[in-house]
């Protein structure tokens, strides 16, 4: 008996094998089409040698010789009279690939990676999770890959996206697009709404923001300008491209200027750039002082401590200091960022990280160690002034988006694994009706309530009333740090107690109520209202 059991299990276990590999995914034709836009450093960049046409090999981002072909083909310059930043080699093309419709290079940054691939995770998750609802590539799921080291309201990148939409709307068969962006991304979709409103109103039905740096990343920005950045943190930023060849590239960038600080806009606190410096009182003697710098202000910073720098390419040292050519521009992608309204045709989410210290204002030197020389700030760890945000864009900057939103919702998540939450999925589902739609669930706050037992009974006795009545509910959420009932805690119960004399009338009633809170089990909180009500007519 037992060996003909064992025989069944395996030929079940066979059986259930070629049912996977056979087995098509989900496709639901109902659902609207998503375009997918990433932030910065969030597309796939490939170089071409447009001489000899050689075969475009992966720059950004890739193990093997990355600093070196990142120097060699990624570093660049402005050009004022074009708004484009072009290689440093003229012989070098960039292109974002197309593969899988646009997908191919928001979703694995390095597919090549095998040890660390989380850590080059994009869209990738979020690709899996809207593939399982039901959304099909090149039908209804598709990204938008571009050179990110661009201006977000550079002409060309603006044409592609416009070109993007119309393919998007046609092969999905003439129906509106659902548009996600994540950080940059938003910038780039706000420039295009403010310059191409038009276009935008024909084939955009909703624009959901994730994360967005609507008025800027003040301290993430100012060190960047100072001290580069690191695309990720830990070890796994061995993978990538050094600091320093990161900083001199971004220097030479439009969209970084971009996400400076907006110095019009109302702070809570207004974010600084401060330097403890010494100087010398009119005797001679040395004074310490902390100098503090509000956004404008520090531009002179940034032109002082960047005035030398500059960068040996091919054996020709290139200067490289903070391009004012660069911040006039930027300056007028933020009045056309100001101006920007959603058409009447079109809804506007916005989904903002919270929970997090994320740098605000920066601080060099200290009272033991002050600063002699601007030009050596670039050798100064800096000091971060937090505030509540993901990490990188503060919660006040992302929910300032300045446009017309149908909601705003605070996520508890880092800058770019919000796009992997399980929060931003369920949130996601229910603003794109993907699967069956679920009345219970608020997507604001972030919860689902489930009746799951309702009793009324009513009864007299000796000229007394007694109605009681029972509920239960279900309170649904992933995040266990929301709820402070741990599971291996007791149930927590209170009562109340409430009477009416009736005012000289003949009417009493008195009502008793217990509240029962279960601990938390698998993301459920279990709740059960027992009530009594007694009424007497004397």
């Amino acid at each position: 008996m037992a060996v003909l059991l064992e025989d069944i299990l395996q030929s079940v276990e066979l059986w259930l094998k070629l049912i996977k590999k056979e087995s098509q995914p989900y496709v639901d034709s109902n659902l609207d089409p998503v375009l997918l836009v990433p932030g910065i450093a969030g597309s796939i960049l490939k170089a071409m040698d447009t001489d000899n046409c050689k075969r475009d090999e992966r720059v950004w981002v890739r193990i093997l010789r990355a600093d070196y072909k990142f120097r060699t083909k990624l570093w660049s310059r402005f050009d004022p009279s074009t708004g484009k930043t072009v290689s440093l080699d003229p012989k070098t093309s960039i292109l974002v690939p197309e593969d899988r419709y646009g997908l191919y290079a928001i979703d694995v940054l390095d597919p090549d990676l095998v040890i660390g691939r989380d850590c080059v995770y994009y869209f990738h998750d979020m690709i899996v999770e809207m593939i399982k609802w039901g959304f099909q590539e090149g039908k209804t799921l598709f990204g938008f890959g571009y050179d990110f080291r661009q201006s977000n309201r550079l002409p060309e990148t603006m044409e592609c996206f416009a070109t993007k939409l119309e393919s998007v709307y046609i092969a999905s068969g003439g129906k509106k697009i659902n548009i996600i962006s994540h950080s940059m991304g938003g910038l780039l979709v706000k420039c295009f709404m403010s310059l191409h409103s038009d276009i935008f109103e024909k084939y955009v039905k909703n624009w959901i923001a994730i994360a967005a740096p609507f008025r800027g990343a003040p301290g993430y920005i100012t060190s960047t300008f100072l001290n580069g950045m690191s695309f990720v943190e830990g070890w796994e930023q061995n993978f990538f491209i050094s600091k320093w060849s990161m900083h001199q590239l971004l220097i030479e960038c439009p969209s970084i200027y971009e996400l400076m600080a907006c110095p019009h806009f109302n702070w809570q606190h207004i974010p600084l750039l401060e330097i403890w410096r010494e100087k010398k009182d009119i005797d001679d003697n040395p004074q310490l002082i902390l100098e503090s710098y509000p956004p404008e202000g520090s531009i002179k910073v940034f032109k002082d401590a960047l005035s030398s720098n500059k960068v040996n390419y091919d054996g020709v040292d290139i200067p490289l200091p903070f391009n004012l050519e660069i911040l006039k521009w930027a300056n007028e992608t933020k009045e056309i960022l100001s101006s920007a309204k959603v058409p009447s045709q079109v809804k506007f989410y916005n989904i903002y990280g919270i929970n997090l210290e994320t740098p605000h204002s920066v601080c060099y030197g200290s009272e033991e160690e002050p600063v002699t020389d601007v030009q050596e700030l670039k050798f100064f760890q800096p000091k971060y002034v937090c505030v509540d945000g993901d990490g990188t864009v503060p919660a006040e900057s992302a929910k300032a988006d300045g446009l017309n939103a149908e909601a705003r919702v605070g996520v508890p998540g880092e800058h770019r694994g919000i796009l992997s939450d399980h929060h931003v999925f369920r949130i996601l589902k229910h603003w794109l009706k993907a699967g069956d739609p679920d009345p219970y669930y608020n997507p604001v706050n972030d919860y689902v309530i489930l009746p799951t037992a309702f009793e009324v009974g009513t009864h007299k006795e000796n000229a007394l009333q007694f109605t009681s009545l029972k509920e239960e509910w279900e309170i649904i959420s992933g995040d266990q740090d929301d709820h402070y009932i741990m599971a291996d805690k007791k149930p927590v119960v209170s009562s109340i107690s409430v009477s009416h004399a009736g005012g000289g009338k003949s009417l009493q009633e008195e009502t008793y109520a217990t509240l029962i809170v279960h601990s938390q089990n698998e993301g459920k909180q279990h709740i059960q209202l027992n009530a009594i009500s007694v009424s007497v007519d004397s």
